[in-house]
């Protein structure tokens, strides 16, 4: 094997691939990554985001790569071990190879993370095998630690966190595939000036230095904007909604085991339901007879979730949604409730070293004069927030009763259940 090829990426143009890297591409669990589509079901609204998450994982590690470049060469990594430096490369290579079809829905529909599902895979062949020709013992089990974000290296950061290296690709690819002027980041700046910080005596965390804040706010605002019109549109929501019924409906059926989903490819999982699905949604998808809007609210105007069971506990979901389908007139699957969450969406929590030489923490609350997006975070995420229902056909009785329904403990919610789950009527 020569000791390195290149691939070329519409995005970073030449990605260079060590051997080790080589090879691992060559597996099939990374080979399947091919026919998983970054953005699950955003292709029916944007025609261009059928990049998937081979391209992305690339790009990943070419960003990885590039930040580790620039760390050696300002004599940063001297503490950092060989074997934390390949670590490092590998886990950005191979952090999405547990992915499920479709992007995120079906951990939204209860299903386990995919970061535990591809740290079982480094452990069988033939991924363990080549991670075993890559590098000292225990590789494996490093670049698994990177994944699931528990390594105590100091580049975990690249892999997970404010800055890592997997958001910086897929915010900018995504924005390119999907033809819109909403992920740019200041790619170039955000690298220069990554650095690794000493945040108590003989711990290093990757930080940024002062110059990066700019390029930081880039990043988050990035983000922001990507959630609310990309990866939030109300009919990517609406196809995301429809699907996790399907799926689920298929499984608890009996028609297809959890495994079998894992893995699946799109298509392939397409397929299965065409046949598998009891419900009819899996048919209706791909055709894009989406469920429109019945209800569409913003967070603002949404009580705060003391529990927020509509993202953790699909059961309960199900059981709402078919309750308030059977009040409309409309049977059980033709009313899906929709309350999309990411808490973490603009937290920060890393340090910075100012022109000084000083050390600060960024946090939520910023730094006064410099950084002051985190402190309007909390803002910025609730007006990308929205609350809806879909329905299969428009319902005349009003569904305002949902928005206190979200804010209400599951316990609450289970007695509404229990005493009819009236709507009330107009």
């Amino acid at each position: 094997m020569s000791e390195f090829e290149v691939i070329r990426d519409p995005l970073w143009d030449n990605i260079r691939l060590d051997g080790p890297a080589v090879a691992l591409l060559d597996t099939a669990p990374m080979q399947r990554l091919r026919y998983i589509r970054q953005l699950g079901h955003a292709f029916l609204v944007y025609p261009g985001a059928t990049h998937t998450r081979f391209e992305h994982a690339l790009g990943a590690y070419h960003l990885t790569r590039r930040a580790l470049a620039a760390l050696e060469e300002r004599g940063e990594l001297a503490r950092v071990s060989d074997t934390e430096r390949t670590a490092a490369r590998l886990a950005a290579l191979l952090h999405d190879i547990g992915h499920y079809p479709f992007s995120h829905a079906l951990e939204e529909a209860g299903f386990p993370h995919h970061e535990s599902l591809g740290v079982a895979r480094l452990a069988r062949d033939p991924v363990a095998a080549e991670l075993a020709r890559a590098g000292a013992p225990g590789l494996a089990a490093e670049v698994g630690r990177f994944i699931t974000g528990q390594s105590a290296s100091p580049l975990q950061g690249l892999i997970s966190g404010s800055l890592d290296l997997d958001k910086i690709d897929y915010l900018s690819r995504d924005a390119r595939m999907c033809g819109v002027p909403y992920g740019a980041v200041d790619v170039d700046r955000l690298l220069a000036s990554l650095t690794l910080i000493e945040v108590a005596p003989g711990r290093f965390e990757l930080g940024v230095q002062e110059k990066g804040i700019s390029a930081l706010e880039s990043l988050l605002f990035a983000k922001y904007q990507m959630y609310r019109n990309v990866y939030w549109h109300h009919a990517v929501r609406s196809a995301t909604c429809m699907f996790k019924r399907a799926v689920r409906a298929a499984v608890r059926s009996g028609a297809l085991s959890m495994e079998a989903v894992a893995n699946a490819t799109d298509d392939g999982l397409t397929e299965r339901l065409s046949t598998a699905d009891p419900t009819g949604l899996a048919l209706a998808v791909p055709a894009r007879r989406l469920y429109k809007r019945a209800l569409d609210l913003p967070a603002s105007e949404v009580p705060p979730e003391l529990d927020p069971w509509v993202r953790e506990q699909p059961d309960l979901l199900e059981q709402v949604e078919d309750r308030l389908a059977q009040e409309v007139g409309l049977t059980p699957g033709e009313l899906l409730l929709d309350f999309p969450s990411n808490p973490s969406m603009l937290a920060v929590d890393l340090p910075l070293r100012t022109r000084t030489g000083l050390v600060e923490r960024l946090t939520g609350e910023g730094v006064a004069g410099q950084f002051g997006l985190p402190r309007v975070a909390g803002e910025l995420y609730r007006s990308a927030r929205r609350l809806r229902v879909f329905t299969v056909r428009p319902v005349t009785h009003p569904l305002e009763v949902v928005r206190e329904l979200v804010a209400l403990p599951p316990a609450e919610v289970a007695r509404w259940l229990a005493a009819g789950g009236l709507v009330p009527r107009g």
